[in-house]
């Protein structure tokens, strides 16, 4: 499915681009499909159609705005395809080190969403430095054993 719309902007950083509810059912595969975006025919990613104040959104993370040279209210030729491979996701070397140290991490991190896993991962890779990096590694493990 391929259409033209503006890109939004909520908040100062939240942004987002309305799906038409047409392009939803098109696709055949419930209120939340799981999609490959591609913006102006050129970047591509992984999301999830979202229901949000009554439209349907997919988002575009500051990443994905950069990657495909958008700002807030710039015209956006987006392709939404049907996403129904498993989403893989790779874990850091020293993440899953500490999760098989501790089954019931590993078993915790295991069992949810794509998206929730992938929240840990995101916060090991950020930090700049190996501390705060050994920090979060271990405030993973914690979490997901509380």
């Amino acid at each position: 499915m391929e259409f033209r719309t503006v890109r939004l902007l909520a908040c100062k950083t939240a942004t987002g681009i309305e799906v038409p509810p047409g392009v939803v059912e098109a696709l055949g595969s419930g209120r939340k499909p799981a999609v490959t975006v591609t913006l102006n025919g050129h970047h591509s990613y992984p999301s999830t159609v979202a229901s949000m104040g009554g439209k349907y959104l997919v988002p575009v993370s500051a990443e994905h705005r950069a990657a495909a040279g958008v700002q807030a209210g710039d015209e956006v030729l987006m392709a939404l395809v049907l996403d129904t491979a498993p989403r893989e996701l790779a874990v850091p070397d020293d993440l899953a080190a500490a999760l098989d140290a501790v089954p019931a991490a590993r078993a915790a991190f295991d069992a949810p969403s794509y998206s929730n896993r992938r929240r840990y991962v995101m916060a090991v890779e950020g930090p700049k430095t190996g501390e705060t990096r050994a920090r979060r590694v271990s405030k993973a493990v914690a979490d997901l054993l509380t």
